[in-house]
């Protein structure tokens, strides 16, 4: 069948940017038929494109579009710039603007939000209330659920999972079967790849690199060195303690090298309103977790 129908000149006069075209497919949604050229899509009158339920999945206005067998329907809105291609599809609640694209097999329903440049493709899935925007991509068979958010420039792919009400951002990466879920963030160019999780509250930022079966959790900060062996981490009385890299511990928001802690933990201590008994808890902490972070490093060099 071609894919460029013949159109009236009535229909052309309504200045509207498509019309629903032909029967409807067993899905109930019919396909769509542009009534003018939008140039920068290299679409012109009378080409048909995919389908949607009704006009109110797809804005008149702007040059978004959707092509071949994509499907936009339920209470789904695609409009600006945005695209949806291929397979692709798009429904429940879910809502794209700006220049965001969905293609491939990727499905996005629910309340989810793709906006700004983001790309979700490939057998990508996204459920609940989840965000992907900026110049933030999800791909491979990765699924983002409930209230996660993604951006900037980060990625998410694999069969990598995104849930709960965790972020990236930056030129974070997770992949492989790799889980970010609860609270917990990644930023910066972090990286969480194997079968690695983190959860909880935790923060891996920087040049840091979880993998394997490695685990970041609680309120744990970990913001260097590759970690294939889980970071550790110590919940205190008053503050977590954690090796956030191979070579600094961060309790509370203090972060310093080991040699630091254990020449000043007193005074340090005494600046934060430590008492004398949780004074010395901390300084067993430091010093196990001194003697604990040698032994991740012969491990990670093994």
């Amino acid at each position: 069948m071609s894919n460029n129908k013949p159109v009236s000149k009535k229909a052309i006069a309504s200045k509207l940017k498509y019309r629903l075209w032909g029967k409807k497919n067993k899905e109930g949604l019919r396909r769509i038929q542009a009534l003018r050229d939008i140039p920068e899509l290299n679409v012109k009158v009378g080409d048909l494109g995919g389908w949607v339920e009704e006009d109110r999945n797809l804005s008149q206005e702007g040059s978004c579009w959707v092509y071949s067998n994509a499907q936009v329907y339920g209470n789904a809105q695609v409009y600006g710039s945005a695209r949806v291609c291929g397979n692709a599809r798009v429904c429940g609640s879910a809502c794209m603007s700006d220049s965001a694209q969905v293609y491939g097999d990727a499905q996005v329903y629910g309340d989810n939000q793709v906006y700004g440049s983001a790309r979700v493709f490939g057998n990508a899935r996204m459920c609940g209330n989840a965000w992907v925007c900026g110049d933030a991509q999800v791909y491979g068979s990765a699924c983002m659920s409930d209230s996660a958010q993604v951006y900037g420039d980060a990625q998410v792919y694999g069969d990598a999972r995104v849930f709960g009400n965790a972020w990236m951002c930056g030129n974070a990466r997770v992949c492989g079967d790799a889980q970010v879920y609860g609270s917990a963030c990644m930023s910066d160019s972090a990286q969480v790849y194997g079968d690695a999780q983190v959860y909880g509250d935790a923060w891996v930022f920087g040049n840091a690199q979880v993998f394997g079966n490695a685990q970041v959790y609680g309120d744990a900060r970990v913001f260097g060195g590759r970690w294939k062996v889980s970071p550790l981490y110590i919940q205190g009385t008053k503050h977590s303690v954690t090796t956030s890299s191979f070579c600094t511990l961060t309790i509370g928001c203090e972060t310093r090298t080991v040699e630091e802690w254990l020449a000043e933990y007193r005074e340090i201590g005494k600046a934060n309103g430590y008492s004398e008994q949780e004074i010395k808890e901390y300084f067993e902490h430091i010093t196990y977790s001194a003697k604990r972070l040698n032994q991740i490093k012969e491990m990670e060099t093994k």
